[in-house]
């Protein structure tokens, strides 16, 4: 392992301590396969991000490796040892593997992937990077995206190679690449997302140099598909420190070409500043959401807050008594969504469930300080459906006022709408609301068969369950017939 250098040794040192005691670890499972791999005639090695978390005291059982054997020879080593084995990304020199060993005192289960030295760069118009594969460990390391993850530990000797200063880079917390940032982003443009990803999730600074080259080239992105731009963008959305990396992509015009609704929002303020700052009170909600979540990082949740107001450019007006107003931002918000996260290749559902979010974020500010119908609060629910945790989540964090005597008001007020929720989910069946009687009930008090009417029928029955709450059986077989009598 790495010696202390001169500048930061304390740092250095505990680094050292940490990567020793994390290899320490999984040792058990990475000399094995080192050895399978030097009695087969190649070199392993733990390399990129697993160095780098080992570095940081976070390795996990993800271990990336890399060796001088072709994907055909990897194959032939780690298929009678592994427990199970996956070529999805043999095209480009990687194969993946899963192995459940005892390490630490414990059965554990490590997800492995072995990749073969390789260069890679996209040409002027392909959407998809070209491969090519190597002999030595050093061109490996030169090829990769940043100084922090060009570092690796030769198996099973545990020497440290690091011929690009990732060490001392990593003490200072900063992002630098192997070579020139322009070779480097030129070769792949999706590194320049990985600069904002990796800012965000290890809460490190970017070297002045790789942002200029980030700010210059920002237009080469264009020729990364859009799902790739899509994960690394997730990746970011759900680190730790989201706002570093999207303020970024913003700053340098990356965010302009990948997500352009995010700095649009930063509006010019009236002559008057009377109203908010869009952009940075959308970074503020967003942490906030993050604040409120309690199963891990929620991708919708965060995705929503992220986009909740991105109708607003388009809706904005200034008044006559010198007010701005943003009418209907939900609504057009949510159409935005829908179509900004379908050209990121996201999920029919995910597409769904944000828009719709987006769309019901305002909804509450009907509230007041209670004036609702206890029909209203069903409505309210109902709208919601199986987003209602989250809508309560992205209502709250959507108060970012300075006002103190504002702020606690709108929470109380929300307290009490959920209040009056959980008390009316006491009485009724407010997570599943449908009329008092079902298809089969209604075509029996109708004596009519299947068709459009049952439908109309089911739809009138629902809206009198929402007025009214639930209904007696024979109060709503009345009501149906009344009705019924109305429309023949």
């Amino acid at each position: 392992m790495p010696n202390a250098n001169e500048d930061n040794p304390r740092a250095l040192s505990q680094a050292q301590s940490r990567a020793v005691s994390e290899l320490l670890r999984v040792s058990p499972v990475a000399d094995d396969l080192a050895r399978r791999f030097q009695e087969a005639g190649f070199s392993l090695a733990l390399v990129g991000g697993s160095v780098r978390d080992a570095l940081l005291g976070r390795l996990g059982n993800d271990l990336d490796f890399t060796t001088d054997a072709r994907p055909e020879d990897v194959l032939k080593i780690v298929r009678p040892w592994a427990d199970a084995v996956w070529e999805v990304g043999i095209a480009f020199g990687t194969v993946g593997c899963q192995k459940d060993a005892r390490a630490d005192g414990t059965e554990q289960r490590f997800q492995i992937e072995v990749t073969t030295y390789r260069s890679e760069a996209y040409d002027r118009t392909s959407r998809k990077p070209e491969v090519s594969y190597g002999d030595s460990i050093e061109d490996d390391l030169v090829r990769r995206d940043f100084t922090v993850n060009a570092m690796a530990v030769a198996l099973p000797e545990k020497e440290f190679i690091d011929p690009h200063g990732g060490l001392d880079d990593l003490s200072e917390r900063v992002l630098r690449t192997p070579g020139t940032p322009e070779e480097s982003f030129s070769d792949d443009p999706l590194r320049m997302m990985r600069a904002a990803r990796f800012a965000a999730q290890l809460d490190f600074d970017v070297a002045p140099d790789v942002v200029a080259a980030m700010t210059a080239m920002a237009e080469r992105i264009d020729i990364v598909s859009a799902e790739r731009i899509r994960d690394e963008l997730n990746k970011l959305i759900l680190s730790a420190h989201p706002r570093k990396g999207l303020a970024l992509l913003v700053d340098t015009g990356l965010a302009a070409r990948v997500l352009p609704e995010l700095p649009a929002l930063r509006l010019e303020r009236d002559e008057h500043h009377r109203h908010k700052d869009v952009y940075d009170h959308t970074l503020i909600v967003l942490e906030q959401a993050m604040a409120l979540e309690t199963d891990g990082p929620d991708l919708t949740l965060r995705l929503a807050a992220l986009l909740h107001d991105i109708g607003k450019p388009k809706t904005r007006r200034f008044e006559k008594d010198g007010r701005v107003s943003f009418h209907h931002h939900e609504v057009v918000g949510a159409k935005m969504t829908k179509k900004r996260m379908t050209a990121l290749k996201y999920s029919n559902e995910l597409v769904k469930d944000v828009s719709r979010l987006v769309e019901l974020h305002l909804r509450f500010h009907g509230y007041g300080t209670g004036e609702w119908t206890d029909s209203a609060v069903r409505r309210y629910v109902r709208d919601a459906g199986p987003l209602l945790e989250r809508l309560h989540k992205l209502t709250r964090s959507d108060c970012t006022t300075r006002n103190k005597r504002k702020a606690n008001a709108l929470s109380r007020a929300y307290d009490g709408l959920e209040e009056r929720i959980a008390r009316l989910k006491e009485q009724e069946e407010l997570d599943a609301i449908r009329p008092d009687l079902d298809g089969n009930e209604i075509m029996e008090v109708l004596g009519v068969g299947p068709g459009p009417v049952i439908g109309k029928a089911y739809k009138f029955l629902l809206e009198l369950r929402l007025e009214n709450g639930p209904m007696e059986r024979d109060a709503a077989i009345a009501a149906l017939k009344e009705w019924w009598a109305a429309e023949s």
